[in-house]
């Protein structure tokens, strides 16, 4: 049987919340299972190796007081006011287990009188409507003391989220509406409080933690953050904050190659001076966050070579995911 424990954010800076769930990460221990709950004041949260400025209308948001974060995990885009509530379960990787997890979340909504499923490869819907996004990290060993291998699941819960708000600050990709049949992010997307305007973000995270022990077995402590770990915290809320993590992969190009996949995007932007490739930078709404962060490395060996047909198919060729893409 696990040890459970409950983390509830008290603020809703995207930075701390983020960091937060990373300290979490960071120092879950074999035999427990975390359930952290937490909101983002007007935030767009990016997957791990997205262009924040080609997904999330950067300078609007930020007028607006709001705020641009990107997470470990790979995945889109998503929006973020007080009437989300999200969730993180938290586990070393003998522990984790995506199909309790996934329960805990179709049982709580049960609960308050919605009936929930599963859909494709990262959405909860109810009704043919998605309310939750999720995305999965699992930790590299490498960089754990102890070498274990720790993991999160992360997603939204929609309540009352300003659809409109919601619309003004993504830009999406309209091939990947086309490839699910939609037409906009707000036609494809619903609030819980629209099939029970009874549910709000507290009921929600009371049945949130009732599901979580129900589903797991036992009782659930709450976790305590001592002032070593708040300073850590602050620490990674800091760069999680800075230019350097936010816009890694914003380059200027005059080169640009890219696709949809079922997998998710492929955007690979190219500086070209003088027919020398000078930078490169390739972005993506996949899930698997490792495998794009792995390409990326590898196309910059190409940094300095001539922008050539051959070197172009040579960087390609080496990936199955992605070979024979420009041959036509």
């Amino acid at each position: 049987m696990n040890n459970l424990f409950i983390v509830i954010s008290k603020n809703y800076d995207p930075y701390e919340n983020l960091a937060l769930e990373k300290y979490l990460l960071d120092n879950v221990s074999p035999g427990e299972v975390f359930l952290y709950l937490w909101q983002n004041e007007r935030t767009v949260v990016c997957g791990r190796n997205q262009n924040i400025w080609k997904e999330c209308h950067v300078d609007e948001l930020l007028s607006d007081g709001g705020h641009p974060a990107r997470r470990l995990s790979g995945g889109g885009a998503v929006y973020h006011d007080l009437g989300n509530l999200n969730f993180t379960f938290i586990a070393c990787d003998k522990d984790y287990n995506l199909e309790k997890q996934l329960k805990v979340i179709i049982e709580a909504v049960a609960t308050l009188g919605v009936k929930a499923a599963k859909s494709g490869r990262n959405d909860i819907t109810a009704e043919g409507y998605k309310f939750s996004g999720n995305a999965f990290y699992k930790m590299n060993p490498n960089v754990s003391a102890d070498g274990v291998v720790r993991r999160y699941h992360h997603g939204t819960l929609m309540i009352k989220v300003d659809k409109n708000v919601l619309s003004k600050y993504l830009n999406v990709d309209q091939e990947k509406f086309k490839s699910k049949g939609v037409d906009s992010v707000k036609s494809r997307v619903c609030n819980l409080q629209d099939l029970n305007p009874m549910i709000t973000v507290e009921s929600m995270k009371t049945a949130m933690v009732a599901a979580f022990e129900k589903i797991y077995g036992s009782k659930a402590k709450f976790y305590e953050i001592n002032d070593a770990a708040a300073d850590e915290i602050k620490e990674t809320a800091a760069y999680f904050a800075s230019d350097e993590w936010l816009y890694k992969n914003n380059i200027k190009f005059n080169v640009r190659l890219s696709h949809r996949f079922d997998w998710g995007d492929f955007d690979l932007r190219i500086n070209v001076e003088r027919g020398i490739m000078r930078q490169i930078a390739l972005s993506s709404d996949a899930m698997d966050q490792d495998k794009i962060l792995e390409m990326n490395e590898g196309y910059q060996k190409f940094i300095g070579t001539d922008y050539s047909t051959e070197n172009i198919k040579a960087m390609i060729a080496e990936e199955e995911l992605i070979r024979g893409l420009f041959e036509n």
